[in-house]
């Protein structure tokens, strides 16, 4: 079992910036893709983006490539979010989610393939 915990979100303009963190507890000695994801109300679960566990391969949702960064440190057992030039749609709750691999350069960008699940952290962007 993996307990993930996310933090920083909150609320910033147009344009600014926010990192998200997600520490990892628990059985974190197997291989683990993590991603991130976002929600709004009444909409599904979307894909932002993922990073395998030797953090050589990233996939990003067209949305937000080119203004959000994915990394990880797995000494830290965390993976990060940097989002940069915000927009207002960007705003949603912002989940982290692991799974096991076997392949230790595997992505995923599908919610239904990740098998553990923080909490969710809020970020809202205002114009």
């Amino acid at each position: 079992q993996v307990q993930l915990g996310e933090s920083g979100g909150g609320l910033v303009q147009a344009g600014g910036s926010l990192r998200l963190s997600c520490a990892a507890s628990g059985s974190t000695s197997s291989w683990y893709c993590m991603g991130w994801f976002r929600q709004v109300p009444g909409k599904e679960r979307e894909f932002v983006a993922a990073i395998s566990w030797n953090g050589g391969s990233t996939i990003y949702a067209d949305s937000v490539k080119g203004r959000f960064t994915i990394s990880r440190d797995n000494n830290k057992n965390s993976v990060y979010l940097q989002m940069n030039s915000l927009k207002p749609e960007d705003t949603a709750v912002y989940y982290c989610a692991a799974d096991r691999t076997v392949a230790i350069a595997a992505v995923k960008t599908k919610p239904m393939n990740y098998a553990y699940w923080g909490q969710g952290i809020q970020v809202t962007v205002s114009s």
